[in-house]
């Protein structure tokens, strides 16, 4: 009970606290709008699609979905067009060549109105970076994609793929369609597992498989925040249950990084260990993490490490999926060009049961289809930067600094200026001769410039090999009962699963 002398002290302290929320709260207000002015002023030289009062253009994307309606954007609106989030985020959304070049040719960070989500997990890794830590960090992180180390990484994607295959082959057998996208999802993390922590044969442990779980949860969770407007606000996102979840999953997998980063420590103070770890038939992300030092011989904090680390398995996993999974969607719908495929690795492959790191530049034709998959179905569809200087487009046309740019991929590659019948599936458009005279910013599935993605050659390794091994064992033929449909904002992914047919092959 409350002594009557403190109530007036306590109800004035409630108006207090009342009053400065009030004030707090309209003081954002009308920095909100100001932001909205000054982002709106910077793109009135653009017409765009009419925005709705509260949603902008996020409630029209998500009745009709996204990749589809910007495509119709772009025919409309050559170059770019404003795209706004709700009514206090606006991109200027760019889908053409020299558009892209003005932006991505330089180095302005990524757009924090969208990166800032990446921050409870990944921390500030090379993908949210800038200034001269981020270019500290990618020439400490550039060594562990040399192709030496890439080398010896062949056999461990041959391995996890090889165990999801022996997988398909018991559910092949039931003769219906299945979703291979989480099957590949599976592979691809265990791949990731083995080439950052060094896993070994034995497989992944207890506490692995609570990581993998907890890595699929939060990739899941943040796609789900970017498709919730309601969810964009850290206060009230931290108070839903989907929020407490994310918040979970980080910690499970903040935990296990912390963990192997302490005993990877420990052991590399002991002679034995350390030879042991020296004798592995590859070196693993984290050794070349551990081991790396600038030029005055400053190497990478715990934190930085950890960052490092969760955001190498966050872009490493989910893009591989996708680039994967979205191939075989290909192959399924253009049986002659699978067919051409397959013949090209029985031929490379001959007698011998494994791929070896040689085979994967003889792979021509695979590599031509790749590239088209990823053209008409980029693993990562956008991409956002914040300008931090002004920009003249090759039409006269500019924006200042501050700026938000997202480039829309998706868009970009299937602009008919650059790509001729682009809705058509043709790995021809990648042969020596017709992608010679190509725009450079024209094909951007790995974005490009000074923050390209770091990753791509580890990528391209892991799908040659995967996808060689799925076509020599099985055909692939589509479902034509289970259309497909994106769920698409970070990573390209099918809503309702990736359904296809597979029939094991016999042996050659």
């Amino acid at each position: 009970m409350v002594p009557g002398f403190l109530s007036p002290s306590l109800s004035r302290l409630g108006l207090w606290a009342s009053g400065l929320i009030l004030i707090l709260g309209f003081l954002k207000l009308i920095s909100l709008l100001l932001r909205r002015q000054k982002l709106a002023r910077a793109m009135e030289n653009f017409p765009g699609p009419p925005t709705h009062w509260l949603f902008g253009h996020a409630l029209e994307i998500q009745q009709t979905g996204s990749l589809d309606k910007v495509v119709s954007w772009a025919h409309q609106f050559p170059y770019a067009h404003p795209l706004w989030f709700g009514q206090f985020i606006g991109f200027l959304n760019i889908y053409e060549p020299d558009y892209a070049k003005a932006v991505y040719s330089r180095g302005d960070p990524k757009a924090a109105d969208v990166y800032d989500f990446f921050l409870q997990w990944i921390g500030k890794g090379l993908l949210v970076l800038e200034g001269p830590k981020w270019f500290q960090h990618r020439k400490l992180l550039t060594p562990g994609f040399h192709y030496d180390v890439l080398k010896p990484y062949v056999a461990v994607f041959a391995e996890s793929t090889s165990d999801m295959l022996d997988k398909w082959e018991e559910k092949a057998r039931e003769d219906k369609s299945f979703d291979i996208f989480s099957d590949v999802g599976h592979m691809a993390l265990d791949s990731l597992m083995k080439c950052t922590f060094g896993k070994g044969d034995s497989g992944l442990g207890q506490r692995d498989n609570s990581y993998y779980l907890a890595v699929s949860d939060l990739t899941m969770l943040m796609q789900q925040r970017m498709e919730s407007f309601q969810y964009h606000n850290d206060f009230i996102y931290w108070l839903t249950p989907h929020g407490r979840r994310f918040l979970r999953a980080c910690q499970v997998a903040h935990d296990h990084t912390d963990q192997v980063i302490r005993e990877r420590k420990a052991a590399l103070q002991d002679e034995k260990e350390q030879r042991k770890i020296q004798n592995r038939r590859h070196l693993d992300f984290l050794d070349i993490l551990l081991g790396a030092r600038d030029g005055d011989g400053i190497k990478l904090s715990d934190a930085d490490l950890r960052a490092e680390v969760d955001t190498f398995m966050f872009e490493g996993h989910d893009t591989t999926t996708s680039g994967i999974s979205w191939f075989l969607y290909c192959m399924a719908r253009y049986p002659e060009h699978q067919q051409r495929c397959r013949d090209e690795a029985r031929e490379i492959l001959g007698d011998r049961d494994s791929f070896q790191w040689d085979d994967l530049s003889k792979m021509t034709y695979l590599t031509m289809c790749i590239k088209e998959s990823m053209r008409l179905y980029p693993p990562v569809p956008q991409v956002y930067r914040q300008l931090s200087k002004p920009v003249t487009f090759v039409d006269g046309r500019s924006l200042p600094a501050g700026s938000l740019v997202s480039l829309h991929i998706y868009a970009l590659h299937r602009n008919s200026a650059a790509w001729p019948d682009p809705e058509v599936f043709d790995p021809l458009r990648f042969s020596p001769e017709n992608a010679s005279g190509r725009h450079p910013f024209a094909f951007m599935p790995f974005s490009a410039g000074p923050r390209n993605c770091i990753g791509q050659q580890f990528a391209m390794v892991e799908l040659k090999v995967a996808i060689a091994l799925i076509l020599l064992r099985f055909q692939v033929t589509a479902d034509p009962t289970r259309p497909h449909l994106f769920s698409s904002h970070i990573i390209l992914k099918p809503k309702n699963g990736l359904y296809l047919n597979l029939k094991k092959l016999p042996e050659w």
